[in-house]
Parts: C-alpha cells; sequence; structure tokens
C-alpha cells in the first residue's frame, strides 16, 4: 500500500514539474491568501501590544483631572465684560485634592502633579526638560521603578528639600560616564541634588501623541512641596495680581502693565486611582459634580478615563482584525477555488493519460491519489511560498510605513494548515472526476 502511495505522489509530483509555470500560477491564489493572513494578523497583534504597552503607560482605574487654560480675548460689551468678571474659579488646587480623598470612596490613591517647563545645566551642557512635582504614590500608580538611588523621604517632602530623580536620557545625557546619585544639577535656577535615577520606559511616538504622553525619561521629578517653595506657587496672591484686580478696564495701559497670569490652577494635573474598574464612571461623575461645586459653577478642567478611551480603541482594533481575517479568509477560498478549476481542466486535457493508466492495471483508487497529490503540493507549495512572502510584507510595513508589526507563530501555522486544507478540499472533486473516466473512451479521446 505505501508502495503504491509512493509511486502516486511521484507522479503527481512529475506532473506538477513538467507543467512549474501552470502549477505556479495555480498557486498564486494560496501565496496571496497566505500572505495577506500573515500580514494583516501581524499588524491586528502589533496594535494590540501596543495599546497593552499604552494601558501600562497611563495606569490602570485611573481618572484623569486636567485644567483648561483659556485666552481670554479682549471683549468690546461692557455688559459682557462685567458678566465674566463674575465668574470666578480658585482653579485646580491641592484643596481638590484633599477633599477628594475625604469625602469620595473607592479611590485608593491620588496623585496631584505640577509640571513647570524649565532647563537643565550641567558641566556646560544645556538642555530642555520638564520639572515635575510629584508625591512618591506618583510612581506607584505609573508603576516606575528606580535602577539606581533611592525614593523621597518623609522629611525631604516635608521640608521642601533640594533634591530630584531624574530620567534614565538626563543621565545617559549629563552624567554619561559617571554616577549621578549625590551630584547636583542646576534645574531652572535652583541646585538639585539627584538622589534617584528612574529605569528606562520605551514609549512610542504614537503614545505620545495618541495619549499625550510626555517623553518620561527627559522629566526631572521633584517632590511637589520642593516645587510649590522653590520654584512657583500659582496659588499665591502676588504684587501683579492685585494690581490686575484693581486696574480700570479703560486704563489701557496699566493694564497692559500688569496683566493676569493664564494659568491660575496651582496644579497641572490629578491622577485619582479607583479600586474598581467598574465604578470609573460613577466616581468620575462624582468627581466632576464635586469639582463644579469648589469652583463656583465654572468647568476650568477637564475629566477623562484613559483606560476606558483604550479599551473602545482595542475594541475596534479588534473588529478591524476581524475584518481583515475575513477578507484574507476570502481570498484563501478564492485560491482553493482556483486550484479546483485548474485541476477539472487537468483531467480535461489529461484524459488519455488517465485512460493509459488505467488500462495498464491502476486502480480508480491510484487516479484519486495522483490528482489529490497534486493539489495538494500545490497548496503546501503555495502555503510555504505564501509564508515567506507574509512575514516579508510584515518587515516591510514596519520599516516603511512605521507600523508595529508582531509576527505570531499560530498565524504561521493557521494559515499553513489553512492553506492545506484547502487544497484537499477542492481536490477531491477533480480526483473524483478523474476516476470515473472509462479507460477505453478515455484512450479513444481526441
Amino acid at each position: 500500500m505505501n508502495e503504491r502511495l509512493m509511486a502516486n505522489f511521484t507522479i503527481a509530483l512529475e506532473a506538477l514539474i513538467s507543467n512549474r509555470m501552470r502549477s505556479l500560477l495555480t498557486a498564486l491564489g494560496i501565496i496571496f491568501g497566505v500572505a495577506a493572513v500573515i500580514a494583516m494578523l501581524a499588524i491586528g497583534n502589533g496594535t494590540q501590544q501596543e495599546l497593552n504597552e499604552q494601558m501600562k503607560l497611563v495606569g490602570v482605574n485611573n481618572v484623569v483631572i486636567t485644567p483648561i487654560i483659556e485666552q481670554k480675548e479682549e471683549t468690546v460689551n461692557t455688559e459682557n465684560a462685567a458678566n465674566e468678571k463674575e465668574k470666578f474659579s480658585p482653579g485646580l488646587r491641592l484643596e481638590d485634592a484633599e477633599a477628594i480623598r475625604q469625602i469620595i470612596p473607592n479611590i485608593q490613591k491620588i496623585s496631584p502633579e505640577i509640571i513647570f517647563d524649565t532647563y537643565i545645566i550641567n558641566n556646560g551642557i544645556r538642555r530642555s526638560a520638564k520639572l515635575v512635582g510629584v508625591e512618591p504614590v506618583y510612581f506607584e500608580i505609573f508603576n516606575f521603578n528606580l535602577s539606581d538611588g533611592k525614593m523621597f523621604n518623609e522629611k525631604q517632602i516635608e521640608q521642601g528639600s533640594a533634591v530630584c530623580i531624574i530620567g534614565k536620557s538626563i543621565k545617559n545625557r549629563f552624567f554619561p560616564t559617571e554616577n549621578p546619585i549625590g551630584k547636583r544639577l542646576k534645574v531652572g535656577v535652583q541646585w538639585l541634588e539627584v538622589i534617584g535615577v528612574l529605569e528606562q520606559r520605551l514609549i512610542s511616538d504614537q503614545s505620545q501623541s495618541n495619549l499625550g504622553i510626555r517623553d518620561y525619561n527627559m522629566d526631572v521629578y521633584a517632590p511637589l512641596q520642593t516645587v510649590l517653595v522653590r520654584y512657583e506657587n500659582r496659588d499665591l496672591i502676588t504684587e501683579q495680581m492685585i494690581r490686575t484686580a484693581n486696574s480700570s478696564g479703560n486704563d489701557e495701559e496699566e493694564v497692559s502693565t500688569a496683566k493676569a497670569p493664564s494659568n491660575y490652577h496651582q496644579i497641572d494635573r490629578m491622577v485619582l486611582q479607583v479600586d474598581q474598574t467598574e465604578l470609573l464612571g460613577a466616581v468620575s461623575d462624582v468627581v466632576s459634580r464635586l469639582l463644579e461645586r469648589k469652583h463656583y459653577g465654572v468647568v476650568d478642567y477637564q475629566i477623562e478615563i484613559p483606560e476606558l478611551l483604550l479599551k473602545q480603541q482595542r475594541r475596534s482594533n479588534e473588529l478591524f482584525n476581524y475584518v481583515l481575517g475575513a477578507i484574507a479568509g476570502i481570498s484563501l477560498l478564492v485560491g482553493g477555488i482556483g486550484i479546483m478549476n485548474i485541476m477539472l481542466a487537468s483531467v480535461l486535457e489529461r484524459i488519455k493519460e488517465i485512460g493509459l493508466r488505467l488500462s495498464l492495471g491502476a486502480k480508480k483508487s491510484d487516479i484519486v491519489y495522483q490528482f489529490m497529490f497534486e493539489s495538494v503540493l500545490i497548496s503546501i507549495t503555495g502555503g510555504v511560498l505564501g509564508i515567506i512572502l507574509g512575514i516579508t510584507l510584515a518587515y516591510v510595513v514596519s520599516h516603511f510605513a512605521n507600523i508595529k508589526t508582531v509576527i505570531s507563530l499560530s498565524s504561521i501555522f493557521i494559515s499553513f494548515g489553512v492553506a492545506a486544507s484547502i487544497g484537499l478540499i477542492f481536490g477531491i472533486t477533480p480526483a473524483q472526476r478523474a476516476a470515473k473516466q472509462n479507460p477505453i473512451n478515455s484512450l479513444r479521446y481526441e
């Protein structure tokens, strides 16, 4: 039995080799179908992995509150100007964070942040950066780990000590050959002592643009109290604010010399970590009502839930992947139909060959196996070439289109298995038709 199968396999292989061009054209549908499946799934997997990375960056179960800084335009109507002056809001402050902590349940952690655009100077090198005033809970929420040094202690936090933790890129740029721990770094107008270095965080350009995430590796982190005491506290009343409040609206010269600051918010961001995902929406609604009352009806803040936005994006991406997979599957089906049509045409062309084999003692099962082997070999060859083409396409898309692609072994095995199955399924009809030929009529066929 095995010898007969091997003989039928050899005959099928010789038939394909003798008609190489036709075999290749027959396999094109399978080649492009398998390549499409692998490339599409690679793009989908890459997008999914990038969304998971973005989820880590924004944290789990977080509600993000940011202030709205509006540029007030000059008002011609005095009545409208009076109405504008009646609207007052103290802005987003640390008091808001404390009120949320005391009043609203189901909140595990609260992290207020103050962010300043500044510069760093060390050994004659100057570079723009961001100074971020935070509390230690900030690093817990966003899963930041130290690669060297230590975290702020209670004494440094309470006294507003001149200390900082730097990102990995700052360490590589300003301290490339030495340990920065214990060294001093000029951040803006203040000298801060480096007590820690954060681990590298890889952030794609797409994550930065889609989620508004900055490059954490170029940030300098200082205790919140340090930033308020040594840099700026926008919640304090200054002489400039008093002059602006007392200035007359008709006195253009005086107003021009004492303009109110555009950003009156004490803090620039507040992150709330909720203990349960299903409570994110409810907590954000309660927080919105609380802030609206504390800000006297002025909605000068916005509340976002990045995790829900990413999950919605993930669902859309999964649906898109299903559509792409269906399209690729249809191309495989079309390739299988093409194999069946070509094999049926091949049966008509080779009726005399079939009759000759039958007259020499070949069984009908031998004819079936021969044409089945031909169909499966075409599919397997097309599957192998499709895998090579699909992997190549994935790398080309990743390199030139700047789209992350992840090729999985499962997509390769699935597409190859489907290709082989298609050859087997769509080769049955031509094989059975060939086996039903009458040897005498086949030899007389012209």
